[in-house]
Formats: structure tokens, sequence, C-alpha cells
């Protein structure tokens, strides 16, 4: 048993967290798989899973996939499973060897009299403080548990708002190697964007930014045959260095909202979501990820954009691609 106090010693990481949610659901989405992998990891992580049993003995040996494609193998060794009250386990990587090895007791506690909230504890204990600096160190280690913790509330709230699958959002992430502040830059300064934004082939032949909340991203995008589409990103929230969220619809010169200048039944706008973090793995840089989810849409909207995604990971591809050669530039 860990001592019960939040006393940090210096081969210890202890994360702490309040959830929205009762003890019985934060349970669940620890427990069952097909929450896990909704929320486990870092920014820009997925994870794969070969085996899992939550059990005293049981083990969860999965990858967790990086976002720039490293791969990363896990073996989980549960000690102690006490249902809504406690997990214990011991986390291996390849081979199960030093210096990654270490255990976990992960706690659930009510948190308040209503007992809607739950406060989550989570503490990583390492054979001694090298081994635990190595991993915080080498695999940015506090950055990510703090990542993750913030994914699980995210999840628990998405699980509290409901939807189908026409409501999955559009979700692409890209690990940049370069100077956070200059990627901050090259997505909210014109002289940046004119350079890189939009799907290969295509060229930027109006831009101008107007950063800060109402204001507007306006640009004009050419396309290799010559046809022009006007767009605009109007500002909803700016977290310097961390994220933009906007809403993106089709307009004309002045900026003014335009239908859709194609066939389907595209939303007219959508929420967009751009987050900047750090890579919480090997070789550091920034994670950007990108999220579009149709707002103030219809049914057949919302159905017709969900059929989009593999064509929206393809222009987002290009666009990252034409980023990763403009930042390598600078």
């Amino acid at each position: 048993m860990l001592p019960a106090d939040d006393h940090q010693t210096d081969r210890e990481i202890i994360m702490t967290r309040v959830l929205d949610a009762p003890r019985s659901l934060v349970w669940k989405v620890w427990t069952q798989l097909e929450h896990l992998s909704n929320w486990w990891g870092p920014r820009g992580f997925t994870t794969t899973t070969e085996k899992r049993e939550c059990v005293p003995g049981g083990v969860w040996k999965y990858v967790m996939h990086g976002p720039d494609g490293t791969d990363y193998q896990n073996l989980m060794t549960f000690l102690e499973v006490v249902e809504h009250e406690r997990l214990s386990y011991k986390q291996g990587g390849a081979g199960d060897t030093e210096p990654i090895n270490f255990q976990v007791t992960v706690t659930f506690a009510d948190e308040g009299d209503a007992l809607d909230k739950t406060k989550l504890v989570m503490r990583l204990v390492f054979p001694s403080k090298q081994a635990k600096d190595y991993v915080v160190n080498t695999y940015n280690a506090i950055e990510g548990g703090k990542q993750t913790m913030e994914r699980l509330a995210e999840h628990i709230q998405s699980l509290k708002q409901g939807g189908g699958p026409s409501d999955i959002p559009f979700v692409t992430t890209r690990v940049f190697r370069a100077p956070h502040d200059l990627i901050w830059k090259a997505w909210t300064e014109s002289e940046h964007l004119r350079h890189w934004f939009g799907p290969k082939d295509s060229q930027i032949t109006h831009c101008e930014v107007d950063l800060r909340v109402g204001g507007k991203f306006l640009y004009c995008m050419q396309s290799a045959d010559g046809s022009e589409m006007w767009a605009r990103w109007v500002y909803r929230q700016i977290n310097p260095q961390t994220k933009i969220e906007s809403i993106h619809s089709f307009s004309d010169a002045t900026g003014d909202l335009k239908p859709v200048p194609f066939e389907g039944a595209w939303p007219v706008e959508i929420l967009s979501h751009v987050t900047f973090a750090e890579h919480a793995g090997l070789g550091k840089g920034v994670v950007v990820r990108v999220e579009w989810t149709p707002f103030n849409a219809t049914e057949s909207e919302r159905k017709f954009f969900a059929t989009m995604h593999s064509s929206m990971q393809q222009g987002w591809g290009g666009s990252f691609d034409q980023l990763e050669a403009y930042l390598a530039k600078k």
C-alpha cells in the first residue's frame, strides 16, 4: 500500500484531478477497453491492445502509437483491483526492462456531498530517483500525464453529452520539430500562412488576419485550374501558444457569409479547434491537433460531414506537409 497522503518523494510522480462525473462512470472509463481506446495516452496518441484482463494477476499488453509514428510497447500487470475505489498495477515497457518500470496506484473518491464528482489520484512510484528522472526527461512523462488526464476529462464530457456516429468529430494531428513560438506564428500571422495554408497545388492569393476574439482570418484560395474560393475563420477563443477556436465558413471577398460553393450537404459552419501541445514522447516537438465538428448543422449536413473524413484527412495531410517544409526553411 502507498501512503494515504499526497506527499511526493523524489522517486514519485503524483497527479490529481477532480472529474465532473460519479465514481461509477470514472471507474468504467478506466477499466473498459471501449473507453480506454478513446482517451488513453497524451495528445495525438492512439492505442492498439493485444490482450487485457483487468483482474489481479491479469495483464494489459498494448502498443501506444505516437503522433510522429513512433510505437511504444507497454505491459501492465494488475496487482490490485477494488471496484470503484482503487487500481494498482506494475507498468513496464518493451521487454519489461528497467529503467521504464514503475508501480502505479489510482484511487477514486467522492468529491463533494452530491456524489456527482470524483477525485482521482494517480501515484507513480519508481525504483529510484534516477529511474523517475529518466522517464521524465526522455519521455516527457509529466506533460504526458497532464495531457492524458485532460483527455480523460474530455472523454467523460463527451459521454455525458451523448451523440451518434454522425457526430464523431474529424481529427488530425502532426508533430512538428520546430520552436513552439514559430509554429504558433505560422498559424496566426499572414506573412506565414500565405506560404503553407491550404491543400497541395493550391495558392493563397489573399490573406489577412485579425487575431482577436471576434476577428477574422480571411483568405482567398486559388486552385491549380485557376478557380478561386474565399473563406473565413471567425475567432471565438485564443489561448496564446496553446489553442485557437473559431468558426470556419465560406465567404465573399468582404468576409460576409456565402453558401457552400460545391455540391453536397456540407455544413455552412464548422467549429474548429486547433491545439498546440508539447510532444510527450521521444524526440520532443509540438503536437498540432485539428478538430472539426459541424456547427448549427442539420442532420443531413452532419451525416454528409461524417462521410468526408477521409477526404479531409488527405487535404489536411497536404497542408501539414507544406507547413513542415516551410518550417524547415525557417
